[in-house]
């Protein structure tokens, strides 16, 4: 087994100022984005908001597969959104941010998809909710396929505080785009098991123990290669048959001095 050397080890101090900096990069990044969200919404009472969402069966309605989650149709909807995008956007982005940044145009797409595809012709779909579908699949199933130790407790949190958008996914209440929340689930999913090793993982903290546990094994490697075997484990090469004659002794003559 190979020991990583010193030189091999990063510097644990540096190591804490990079996760430092990637997780603040995903919260501001993600809180940027709700910025934006926030100013559409504002925005939404000067223009015709139902142009720019995802109108099922309708080759114009594509035009929403790329702009509709950038709408909201009230403040509340808005804020539902925006923490579960603060929450699940600083997760994955702190923890894969390389597989998040390839991720997010595979929910948006699919959840855009997932709206115009399934969706009942003559109804509009908008909101940002298949996105925070998209990651929590992904955060979620992440720590199935790589199942080192952060990416389990990620996954663990995003199921905790959002496990209910696996029932979202299907049609429940009456106004909820499903359909989009399903088209994004989807793109979460491929995201994950696409891009599952593009984070390398975290070094592994060495505890003292595992070094007295290999210490023993290889000093009990050593006994049993110096120490001779029980005669009970030498094998047998030869044995003697029962009805086999028994040598005889011959004769020596005595010899007088």
């Amino acid at each position: 087994m190979h020991l990583p050397t010193d030189a091999e080890i990063p510097d644990s101090q540096a190591q804490r100022q990079a996760d430092k900096r990637r997780w603040l990069r995903a919260f501001n990044l993600s809180l940027a984005f709700i910025g934006v969200l926030t100013a559409v919404f504002l925005a939404q009472p000067g223009f015709d908001v139902g142009r720019w969402t995802v109108n099922p069966g309708e080759w114009s309605g594509l035009l929403g597969v790329l702009t509709a989650p950038l709408l909201h149709g009230s403040f509340e909807h808005l804020a539902a959104n925006a923490i579960a995008l603060l929450m699940l956007g600083t997760l994955a982005g702190g923890m894969y941010p390389k597989a998040t940044a390839r991720a997010l145009p595979l929910i948006w797409i699919g959840s855009g998809l997932g709206a115009w595809l399934l969706g009942h012709p003559g109804s509009h779909h908008l909101g940002a909710s298949g996105l925070t579908h998209g990651l929590m699949f992904m955060v979620f199933l992440l720590g199935l396929l790589r199942r080192d130790r952060p990416a389990v407790a990620a996954s663990m949190a995003a199921f905790l505080f959002y496990g209910g958008m696996l029932l979202t996914v299907l049609p429940r209440e009456p106004g909820v785009s499903w359909q989009a929340h399903l088209g994004g689930a989807l793109g979460g999913v491929v995201a994950a098991w696409l891009f599952s090793r593009l984070d390398p993982q975290p070094p592994r903290k060495r505890y003292s123990w595992e070094d007295e546990e290999e210490l023993d094994a290889t000093a009990e490697a050593d006994r049993n290669e110096l120490e001779p075997q029980s005669p009970r484990d030498v094998p047998v090469i030869w044995q003697r048959r029962d009805d086999e004659e028994t040598g005889t002794v011959l004769p020596f003559r005595r010899r007088d001095h």
